[in-house]
């Protein structure tokens, strides 16, 4: 956990430090495939698990309704902060 926390305020030091320079900006692209590597990565070790494919439709269908959940929770607390603090301001 401590090797975490240190990449991470490396990190956040060195992009202090090249604010100012093109190279914060031009950092999205290898982001974006690093993600998609590990995606992939990802992808090959689940489909290499022969008990994670056997159970497949069962998590499948655990991850959908905790994705429904989770989608329904956010739009009634969205709703509900909109109303309570948002509202006020677009009317006037």
């Amino acid at each position: 956990m401590l090797v975490i926390v240190i990449i991470l305020v490396s990190g956040l030091l060195l992009g202090r430090l090249l604010r100012k320079t093109s190279i914060p900006k031009n950092i999205g692209i290898a982001v974006n495939i690093t993600l998609m590597l590990l995606l992939f990565a990802l992808g090959v070790s689940v489909g290499s698990n022969d008990e994670v494919l056997r159970n497949f439709p069962i998590i499948g269908l655990d991850a959908l309704i905790l994705s429904l959940a989770a989608i329904l929770g956010s739009i009634i607390c969205g709703k509900f902060v909109y109303n309570k603090f948002f509202r006020h301001k677009s009317n006037k």
